[in-house]
């Protein structure tokens, strides 16, 4: 449907990071390093880096946007992407974590506009009502581009998810949109503290932050010296050495939680990061009987599954709460509450299994 909102028009300050590294083996055996799960049809479109590009390029013109990934997945990503091109692909010299290479992108895009507001999104998320979710993201960077902090957006919880970070607001800033001082990031807690955490009020850390290039890489020298002492390398074009020397870091636990600018704009929006396969029941519709099917499946007395098969079919009979996932020549076979612990399972597996492809 069309936009036409005002929120739907390109803003010519605010640029577009995706970062789409990783694999996603919580999503084996169908997510490989050769087919990693931003190009599956995890969400509701082809693939989840197109769903992620399809949501921005309203708010954010094609130049502007940059994805972050490995040499290997680069060109794969691209093609899942008409709209886009070898120019807005950042080539990672090495994986380093978010901290660093965050901050490689702001200096990158400082170079170019200093002046820049950059979004820093991941290729893994499911985001309903999108044209809210771009109505708060150019939100979201005015306030950042006018009292120069660093914004993250926080999702009311619908769970007590043990899987996110929790983020608890402070005081509100005075402004037009609703914004708050963060008085505390809380990583990864229990079930029993996470069901404390959403009683309390707190909000889920999604991960999409918004800042001016400028204070992001001024936070940066006030708070992460580890990555502040490599930055003249990236101004000197010594990509390649800035990776080989900084230490691995995440942008949380580097810069966020240790610098005094950063708000939550708590969002208005559905959304999910996708991160295993009991994910896909919440992103995908069910039938009638609870459950999510993708290929050719058949359930006959069956509740509440997750099936997907690749190729081949797949029949589910007087069966609940299971995922079953055929891919060619591995069958996946899982309790749905145990889907999250999928990374325990590929340690414990055979080599020659674990690194099967689906078309060996």
């Amino acid at each position: 449907m069309p936009e036409s909102t005002k929120s739907s028009q390109p803003d010519p300050s605010l640029w577009a990071v995706i970062l789409a590294g990783g694999v996603g083996s919580r999503f084996w055996p169908v997510s490989t390093p050769e087919r990693p799960k931003q190009l599956l049809a995890l969400g509701p479109g082809p693939s989840l880096i197109s769903d992620t590009i399809e949501r921005i390029l309203p708010l954010v013109s094609p130049e502007r946007i940059r994805i972050l990934s490995g040499e290997q997945l680069g060109r794969a990503l691209l093609s899942q992407v008409p709209a886009l091109n070898a120019g807005n692909l950042l080539v990672e010299p090495a994986a380093r974590g978010t901290g660093p290479v965050l901050a490689w992108a702001a200096a990158k895009i400082a170079q170019i506009d200093p002046a820049a507001v950059m979004a820093s999104l991941h290729s893994d998320h499911v985001i309903a009502q999108p044209s809210v979710f771009r109505t708060q993201l150019l939100a979201a960077a005015k306030h950042a581009a006018t009292h120069h902090t660093l914004v993250t957006l926080g999702v009311p919880p619908t769970r007590p998810e043990t899987g996110y970070g929790y983020i608890r607001a402070g005081e509100r800033v005075p402004d037009t949109i609703e914004a708050y001082r963060v008085a505390r990031f809380v990583e990864k807690p229990s079930r029993e503290l996470a069901s404390d955490y959403v009683r309390q009020g707190y909000l889920w850390n999604s991960g999409i932050f918004v800042w001016p290039v400028a204070t992001l890489l001024e936070q940066i020298r006030a708070c992460a010296p580890e990555i502040a002492e490599h930055l003249s390398l990236i101004e000197e074009g010594r990509d390649a050495e800035f990776f080989a020397r900084v230490p691995a870091s995440s942008i949380d636990e580097a810069v966020l939680e240790r610098s005094q600018r950063v708000t939550v704009v708590p969002a208005h929006f559905t959304w999910d990061d996708v991160g295993a396969w009991d994910a896909v029941g919440r992103t995908r519709p069910a039938d009638a009987n609870g459950n999510v099917v993708v290929g050719s499946v058949s359930a006959v007395d069956a509740t509440d599954n997750i099936a997907w098969a690749d190729e081949g079919a797949i029949v589910l009979f007087g069966v609940e709460d299971l995922v079953v996932v055929r891919t060619g020549n591995v069958t996946l076979v899982a309790a749905r509450e145990r889907t999250a612990d999928l990374k325990s399972l590929l340690n414990n597996l055979p080599a020659a299994l674990r690194e099967l492809k689906s078309d060996d």
